[in-house]
């Protein structure tokens, strides 16, 4: 049994690695001006179910509406990066 939860653990932990990585390319990627391409589109595919329920809290009450940093972006990046180092 233990053998498995370790196995299990591995998996999410690589997973996230992968999510991190992700997130990191479509920040850098953000900052050069560029039209929408297949790479960008799958960065946004992968990243955005895990940003989008912290955006939508963010929006729901209010915060940093007037930030011109995306901050529900970073919160995201930081829980994702706080429950790798947990696994």
């Amino acid at each position: 049994m233990y053998y498995v939860l370790v196995i299990i653990a591995s998996v999410v932990r690589i997973f996230l690695y992968a999510v991190e990585l992700a997130m990191l390319l479509r920040a850098i990627f953000s900052w050069f001006p560029m039209d929408p391409n297949k790479f960008t589109d799958l960065l946004y595919a992968i990243t955005e179910p895990f940003i989008y329920p912290i955006r939508r809290l963010f929006q729901k009450m209010n915060w940093f509406q007037n930030v011109p940093l995306d901050i529900p972006f970073l919160v995201t990046y930081l829980l994702i990066s706080a429950v790798t180092l947990f696994l």
